[in-house]
């Protein structure tokens, strides 16, 4: 407004008098030359999913004073099932924050004030390893000043006491008395609280519990043929496809498949008071279990029916980094009508997998190991993998479970079939 005034008062001055403004400015007290305004915004908790209202501020990625360019994340909100970040709308300065970390925070709420437009801190950076430079050579001067020797004649009595107390001091004798105590090592105790998404876990798995007349009914697969089929064309699907082939896709199949002759596998139990309706469906979207340091999480393989092999291997290796990397959203884990875990990648031979609600089944792929089996009247060694199907009593029968698990063996077993 200043400037935008001497420039009208110089317009309105006669010629011989015109006013020049940048000289007038000048001369100006050094408060007026550098006024500067920048509007604050208020950042707040960012919408995160229509059943999602609140979550735990897990961390602080920017602390206060720092400067943010647009899009750059400041902080990170823990939700029952997916973390989400909270970016800067805008570049500026962050002036203040308004919870801490690990406060519950709610849709909407304030977070954080920022200086919109501030200067990023640039120069200052510069120029303070310049002044800093001269301290350290003063630094090095007063080290040489300093006697050295002296010390060291010094030092050399002061280790002597320590040498006449240790024999004089007889403690060995109290050693018998304190080793019940003293020898047990350490006992201390840390408490962690859970985070957001393992308690939701739990909530679940208890919920399956309570809910699903669960039992779960076992068979083994011979993997030669699979194997065999594996090694003979991994390289060339690695080359063309840039895809690494792995066993869950021919898994997938084989329940795709498996699914087509028994849809109630596929079905679910909904409705009130435990559900009184069962829902069939004619897709399938598979639950590909993977483990992360928050915990399990379950993202989904939608219309899995309609893929191949190398698709589905490439969609479930996408997930599965997503997860690791903690990217997945809502949409990747809402849903599922069918989930396969495999616990044989950490080496479990046996285990009985727990259900998915609101799905029926769940399939428990274990460790591949090599066990003498008969084949054709003669014992053979073959690599065997113990398959785990758990399912949901009230809805599936067991001749119908036991059916499903020997169609989906025989599949593995010999992986042509499936092309029929």
């Amino acid at each position: 407004m200043l400037y935008r005034g001497l420039r009208m008062a110089a317009r309105a001055a006669p010629k011989f008098a015109v006013l020049n403004t940048h000289a007038a400015l000048r001369q100006l007290p050094l408060q007026f030359q550098h006024v500067r305004t920048y509007a604050d915004k208020i950042i707040k908790v960012p919408q995160m999913a229509e059943s999602i209202t609140e979550g735990t501020l897990k961390q602080w990625n920017k602390a206060v004073g720092d400067y943010v360019e647009a899009d750059e994340e400041i902080a990170t909100i823990e939700t029952d099932k997916i973390d989400v970040a909270v970016n800067a709308p805008e570049a500026g300065v962050i002036k203040e924050f308004f919870v801490n970390e690990e406060d519950t925070v709610l849709v909407g709420q304030d977070l954080v004030r920022l200086e919109v437009g501030g200067e990023k801190p640039a120069e200052a950076a510069k120029e303070q390893p310049k002044a800093a430079a001269p301290e350290p050579k003063v630094e090095e001067k007063k080290v040489p000043e300093a006697p050295a020797p002296e010390p060291s004649k010094t030092a050399a009595p002061a280790p002597a006491p320590p040498k006449q107390e240790a024999p004089a001091s007889p403690k060995p004798a109290s050693k018998p008395a304190e080793t019940p105590a003293v020898t047990l090592g350490n006992r201390e105790e840390r408490r962690v609280k859970m985070n957001r998404m393992r308690l939701r876990i739990a909530e679940r798995l208890k919920q399956s519990q309570n809910t699903a007349a669960s039992l779960t009914t076992f068979n083994e697969v011979d993997m030669s043929a699979l194997i065999e089929f594996r090694n003979k064309y991994k390289d060339e699907v690695l080359k063309k496809t840039g895809v690494k082939l792995g066993f869950m896709s021919a898994f997938s199949r084989a329940v795709v498949l498996a699914i087509r002759d028994l849809p109630v596998v596929n079905a679910s139990i909904e409705g009130p008071n435990g559900g009184d309706t069962i829902v069939y469906r004619d897709y399938v979207d598979i639950s590909v279990a993977v483990a992360t340091e928050k915990g399990l999480v379950t993202p989904v393989v939608r219309n899995a029916e309609t893929m191949d092999l190398i698709t589905i291997e490439k969609t479930i290796a996408e997930l599965g980094k997503k997860a690791r990397d903690g990217k997945l959203t809502i949409e990747d884990m809402a849903g599922g009508t069918f989930t396969i875990s495999n616990g044989g990648v950490f080496g479990s031979l046996m285990g009985t997998p727990i259900i998915n609600l609101p799905q029926s089944a769940v399939l428990g792929l274990h460790a591949i190991k090599e066990r003498p089996v008969a084949v054709n009247g003669k014992v053979e060694i073959r690599p065997m993998m113990y398959l785990a199907l758990t399912y949901d009593h009230r809805l599936l029968d067991g001749r119908e479970a036991v059916q499903f698990l020997v169609k989906v063996k025989e599949y593995i077993e010999d992986p042509r079939k499936m092309l029929l």
